[in-house]
């Protein structure tokens, strides 16, 4: 097997290729929408705790810190934004690395093309190529991987974060090896983390780790240079695979399956929430009427967000009861302040949660089947995926502007600046000119 090499052959052949227009479309989408979560999960206490430990003893003037008008280390730098842009729970997904694709990748390489003054079609690839190794990876790893406990995206992650510093770093072929080596060797996350802090610290750990991997790699710093395909490797301690990793169909390109966010929760979390509102706009569901409902979701779905008894803001994000007792309250779920932990206490929550009940069916883990049973006997069903990505890119463009305006805590003008600049982020020729606009100068 020699899996590595052709995970590097991927990586290469990406970050070589001239890149079609929907796939820079998608970049940019998932830049803004990055932007937007950062900032505004840097103001979440656990990443407050995190930069007062870190950040502020860190000295260093390479990177800006986004949310803390401080700069620090080209490392602390990634640190900081993977965990801040995973603190809400409300970055992108992908199935392909069942985990979030864009906030290990950007994050690591956010403060590096500042330092590098690299242009903004530069970053773009970049983080297209970070994406598709991660997802790549995902793909022939998982469901095993995923299933044996490990948080993907703090593992997988780290290995598309190496990959896109390592593109702007302009390693040698030998020299991706080995950033993948140092990548495998220092991946890590697990979700019984799920509903803690400690979550979206393994994404910023990804961010950094992979970012020094690739670092390191450039000095002549060595890892496993077979890291999938060593008996004691990645592949073999971390999942369970047939065959070996095959270059073939790259040009797919992974970010063109990224799923965005609309709901400040667990991803898992969204179908019935949809489903539950599609009802209800085309008949409002009374609290006095209900009697119960049944969603039926995949049986991945229970290790992943069936927390029963939600006592904190972060642990309602990892409850299908508490979300959906969320949409027939009425909250609204495209804030990320509706969950919080005083939330977790209301009575009224705890009332209607105690009316849905939750069944495993086989089925794609994306999707669920509801059935709102009402007092007066009748019933009502709705089926939602929300593993399915949008193909109108311009209707996808205005959401994640709506929701990039709702959530950044930035003044109108500079709002609309920063949207503008992203826009045309493909035109920039240093992409200092985003990092500017988005630090208000």
């Amino acid at each position: 097997m020699e899996s590595t090499k052709e995970l590097v052959a991927i990586a290469e052949r990406c970050a070589a290729a001239e890149l079609p227009a929907e796939v820079l479309t998608f970049a940019k989408h998932c830049v803004l929408d990055w932007l937007g979560v950062t900032l505004a999960g840097a103001r979440e206490p656990l990443v407050r705790i995190l930069f007062e430990q870190v950040g502020r003893a860190d000295a260093g003037a390479e990177a800006s810190l986004l949310g803390f008008g401080s700069r620090s280390s080209l490392l602390t730098a990634a640190l900081v934004h993977g965990t801040a842009a995973h603190a809400l729970d409300y970055d992108d997904t992908h199935w392909g690395i069942q985990g979030h694709p864009t906030a290990p990748v950007l994050s690591a390489i956010w403060g590096l093309a500042e330092r590098e003054r690299v242009s903004g079609r530069a970053l773009l690839s970049a983080l297209v190529t970070g994406v598709e190794v991660e997802c790549r990876l995902g793909r022939w790893l998982n469901p095993s991987h995923y299933a044996r406990g490990f948080h993907a995206t703090g593992t997988l992650g780290t290995f598309g974060a190496a990959a896109a510093a390592a593109q702007l770093l302009g390693l040698t072929a030998e020299q991706w090896q080995h950033a993948f080596g140092l990548a495998g060797t220092q991946a890590a996350g697990l979700k019984s983390a799920f509903g803690s802090m400690a979550k979206p610290l393994h994404v910023g750990r990804a961010a950094q780790n992979g970012l020094l991997s690739a670092l390191l790699a450039r000095a002549g710093f060595t890892g496993a240079a077979e890291i999938l395909d060593d008996a004691q490797g990645f592949a073999a301690t971390h999942a369970e695979v047939a065959a070996p990793l095959t270059a073939a169909d790259t040009y797919n390109y992974e970010i063109s399956q990224t799923l965005f966010k609309y709901h400040a929760a667990c991803h898992l979390t969204h179908a019935s929430m949809e489903g539950l509102l599609e009802l209800m706009r085309s008949e409002p569901i009374a609290l006095a009427d209900l009697d119960g409902v049944e969603l039926y979701v995949d049986p991945t779905c229970l290790g992943v967000c069936a927390i029963e008894r939600p006592v904190t803001g972060l642990q309602v994000k990892f409850s299908l009861k508490a979300t959906a007792a969320m949409v027939l309250l009425g909250y609204v779920t495209e804030n990320p302040s509706s969950f919080s932990d005083e939330l977790a206490h209301t009575p009224a929550l705890a009332d209607v949660m105690a009316k849905v009940h939750v069944s495993v069916k086989p089925m794609a883990a994306t999707r669920t089947e509801l059935c709102v049973r009402l007092r007066s006997g009748r019933t009502r069903e709705v089926t939602h995926d929300s593993g399915i990505p949008e193909r109108d890119l311009a209707r996808q463009g205005e959401r994640l502007v709506q929701k990039f305006e709702r959530i950044a805590p930035l003044a109108a003008a500079q709002i609309r600046a920063v949207r503008d600049c992203v826009a045309r982020l493909d035109q920039l020729d240093d992409v200092r000119e985003l990092h500017r606009l988005v630090l208000g100068r």
